[in-house]
């Protein structure tokens, strides 16, 4: 027998476990389109169709990427909602305090950048806050964020009285308008998002780091990685995500209120889980997520068109998400079984 290859490096069972998950998602993508559109072949594949689908899904698209780059180090962040409105809630204040109805060109575009900037910033100091009471007061992920879910909502309330704080349509173009007609501006966000990540988890260093850290976070800590800094920056990450769906909410609403969207943080985790993030840590992909929300795209907005023909308009998203979420999750189960049973293991000499 030759000697094997030195250059030669076997991929880690979690990543080939992972790409089948991929691979099942994709074949459900492309099953679920296709169907769909047999079914419906006068409405789901239209140019109208895709270009509705594709302002539907950005801002928890964007969230599900928060969730994921927390739960790769083991933890959560319930949070993500809480801060998106915190941080949506002192934009449109600012719009309204810095621009006035009669404002100049000039009053409007300093104004916006001056909104944008607070938001990001109210986004960053969430995310650190999370991240000071899970890497330096050793809170478990998930309390701590509940606990500071409930913080940030108080705080909205509190400033705006539980009324709604409305941006006086300077940041409609955000969330209503397309690009060259035919792409909607938060899907533009929301890929640029996806690419940005993408780097970040698969050509950087602290790409490296989050995945060591969900892995084995005592085997980092030893190899000279300073896991409370990758903590800080992985929660600020996540606030920062939030700060761009405040954004998106701002411009599809045109005001900003306490309880927006309360059923995302949920809708996220199961985008997350879909799409192969493991919740203890250490494995999933970007690619995962696009192709998770995808098919919950399609199967959401099909199930509803074919809904409304059969009894006229029920709201069928939560019933097909959590359909297929278990499928997907029973085929990535009964997989794993297969390669780990002694009949399907390979043999050695």
């Amino acid at each position: 027998m030759s000697a094997p290859d030195a250059s030669y490096k076997p991929l880690p069972k979690a990543r080939l476990a992972l790409d089948g998950n991929l691979l099942r998602l994709l074949i459900a993508c492309v099953t679920i389109f296709v169907a769909m559109s047999l079914l419906k072949p006068d409405v789901f594949p239209t140019p109208e169709n895709f270009l509705s689908m594709g302002s539907q899904f950005p801002e928890i698209g964007i969230l599900a990427i928060a969730i994921m780059i927390t739960m790769l180090t083991g933890g959560i962040d319930l949070s993500v909602v809480s801060v998106a409105n915190l941080s949506g809630v002192l934009a449109a204040l600012v719009i309204r305090a810095l621009i006035p109805p009669n404002a100049t060109d000039g009053q409007v575009i300093l104004g916006l950048i001056i909104a944008v900037a607070v938001a990001f910033l109210a986004g960053a100091v969430a995310g650190l806050i999370n991240g000071a009471l899970i890497a330096y007061v050793n809170l478990t992920p998930i309390l701590a964020t509940l606990g500071t879910m409930t913080l940030y909502t108080g705080l909205t309330v509190a400033m705006t009285r539980g009324n709604a704080v409305f941006a006086e349509n300077r940041l409609t173009f955000i969330g209503t308008a397309n690009l060259l007609g035919i792409i909607p501006i938060p899907l533009v966000i929301f890929a640029v998002v996806v690419v940005i990540f993408a780097v970040v988890l698969n050509r950087t260093s602290f790409g490296l780091k989050l995945y060591m850290l969900g892995s084995n976070m005592n085997a980092a800590r030893f190899s000279g990685i300073n896991v409370r800094r990758v903590l800080l920056m992985t929660y600020m990450l996540s606030g920062l995500l939030a700060a761009v769906v405040a954004i998106i909410f701002l411009g599809r609403n045109n005001s900003a209120k306490w309880d927006f969207a309360p059923s995302y943080v949920l809708q996220a985790i199961v985008v997350a889980v879909l799409a192969g993030v493991n919740p203890s840590g250490g494995s999933g992909r970007i690619a995962g997520i696009v192709l998770a929300i995808l098919a919950l795209q399609f199967v959401s907005t099909g199930m509803n068109m074919l809904l409304f023909t059969i009894s006229g308009g029920q709201f069928f998203k939560e019933f097909a998400w959590g359909a297929l979420l278990l499928i997907i999750m029973v085929a990535n189960s009964y997989s794993e079984g297969r390669r780990l049973s002694p009949r399907h293991k390979p043999k050695t000499d």
